[in-house]
């Protein structure tokens, strides 16, 4: 390995460590205790260092949240690759998408909450995002039966909005959680029994 690779390496391990520093420091304490100060002392570099990798902390929210977009992407790719009917794999795909916004609440909120650099559905759209949106829009045109382009990301668009408000109300504890799975049912039922938009 040659000294210019070696350095490569640490550089991308430094970053690394960075956003899961920060993400570990955002879902303890939330994300007004993620300053460059605290990341420093944290994994033990200078600010400058960090300001190397990141030159704002909006930079490195944003790398979280393409983290947990990556993450999310995988998950529902995991679900779509299951046996089960096109309806069956919604459903467990609507429940991977509320259970990874209940266990990551942090990254939940820097990925479609906070203000944020990143552009969504744009040419510019990292692939993260595009992934995470990809990964849904197959699952919800398999159970909508729909193939024109425009008309399921229309539909994977409320679904998500959908999923997104399940989540945001369900942790602020604005909906009873003994009714998760009725209302997933509902959901999936809904995109089942109505394939194509208005």
């Amino acid at each position: 390995m040659s000294i210019e690779e070696r350095r490569e390496r640490e550089r991308a391990a430094r970053r690394q460590l960075i956003v899961a520093t920060a993400r570990a420091v955002a879902e303890a304490e939330g994300w007004d205790a993620v300053t460059t100060r605290r990341l420093s002392t944290e994994i033990e570099y200078s600010q400058p260092v960090l300001y190397k990798h990141f030159s704002s902390m909006e930079q490195v929210a944003d790398a979280v949240a393409l983290d947990g977009y990556a993450e999310l992407a995988e998950a529902i790719r995991a679900v779509g690759a299951t046996d089960g009917t096109a309806a069956t794999v919604l459903s467990q795909i609507a429940y991977v998408y509320l259970n990874f916004a209940r266990d990551n609440p942090a990254v939940y909120d820097v990925m479609f909450t906070r203000s944020t650099l990143l552009r969504y559905a744009d040419e510019d759209t990292p692939p993260e995002l595009s992934a995470a949106f990809a990964a849904l829009s197959e699952a919800v045109a398999g159970v909508a039966g729909v193939a024109d382009g425009q008309a399921v990301d229309t539909l994977t668009e409320v679904f998500w909005a959908a999923l997104h408000g399940m989540a945001t109300l369900g942790a602020t504890g604005r909906l009873p959680r003994d009714r998760i799975a009725d209302r997933v049912r509902l959901l999936v039922d809904r995109f089942a029994a109505h394939p194509t938009p208005a």
